[in-house]
């Protein structure tokens, strides 16, 4: 590859990015690293708290990728990669492989979640997973915008409750109220729709 062409394809955009995976060409796996790396880095570190164990769940990452497109086309390449990342970091974690180097961060985040959710055997044998996402999907669209911000930040991407105060400017406590309060909201729809016995 010349010169002009590793130029072209840092400033690869997604569709572009995503037509290369379509192709079956390898320079897909190339512009995503170059284009969303630290990005999936971010995420898969925030849950695994350990630079090697990160590092091997972006480079599953796009290989994921390069398995599901085609025949998936994503609307939102940034989303999906994030999604598979976080999927293979909790599937790392629960593996064990970081279980002492985690920081008790992510155990603090599952805890908090499981006021809400029931244990994961219990979903599977009362629900289609798929429609307890989309009753989720509608509850955080349905909060503000600080709220959604403060639950993404939590329960998607496994920030510290520090990290997040810092991030928006408020205090831990405000933080931890904040998300308590919105738990307690995600309890009562998710009972109200039957995923959740009160």
């Amino acid at each position: 590859m010349n010169d002009s062409n590793v130029v072209e394809l840092r400033k690869s955009n997604d569709a572009q990015i995503i037509d290369l995976y379509w192709n079956r060409d390898a320079q897909a796996i190339s512009a995503s690293m170059d284009r969303y790396g630290a990005y999936c880095f971010s995420i898969a570190d925030g849950i695994l708290n350990n630079a090697q164990d990160a590092e091997e769940c972006v480079n599953d990452t796009w290989l994921k990728a390069w398995n599901a497109i085609p025949p998936t086309r994503p609307t939102v390449l940034k989303i999906f990669f994030a999604k598979i990342t976080r999927h293979l970091s909790f599937d790392k974690y629960k593996a064990g492989k970081a279980l002492k180097r985690g920081g008790g961060n992510i155990h603090l985040v599952l805890d908090e979640l499981a006021e809400c959710i029931a244990d994961e055997t219990d979903v599977e044998g009362q629900v289609d997973a798929k429609e307890l996402g989309k009753v989720i999907n509608q509850f955080v669209a349905s909060l503000s915008e600080r709220e959604q911000n403060l639950f993404v930040r939590r329960y998607f991407f496994s920030d510290p409750v520090k990290a997040i105060a810092d991030r928006y400017g408020l205090s831990e406590n405000a933080v931890h109220v904040t998300l308590s309060r919105i738990r307690k909201r995600l309890r009562s729809r998710l009972s109200k729709e039957g995923y959740f016995n009160e």
